[in-house]
């Protein structure tokens, strides 16, 4: 897999995906198990996207936020 995500659009994957593990969490405090459940799932593949540096859906449309040239 090649990087495709980068730059400043990593950095926010891993803001948002921060701010909606907090809200899974503060949900899960509240009873809110189906909140709780969709702002998870969201908020860790957000962090995994940063961490990685791949995004499946940048790739399935050919988006690449690298600022690296791509492979021709």
């Amino acid at each position: 897999m090649d990087r495709n995500v980068g730059g400043v659009d990593r950095v926010l994957r891993g803001v948002l995906g921060v701010w909606l593990v907090v809200v899974a969490l503060a949900a899960l405090r509240v009873g809110r198990r189906t909140t709780a459940a969709v702002a998870g799932i969201a908020g860790l593949g957000l962090l995994q996207n940063a961490a990685v540096g791949f995004c499946g859906g940048n790739w399935l449309f050919g988006i690449d936020t690298t600022g690296e040239p791509a492979d021709a």
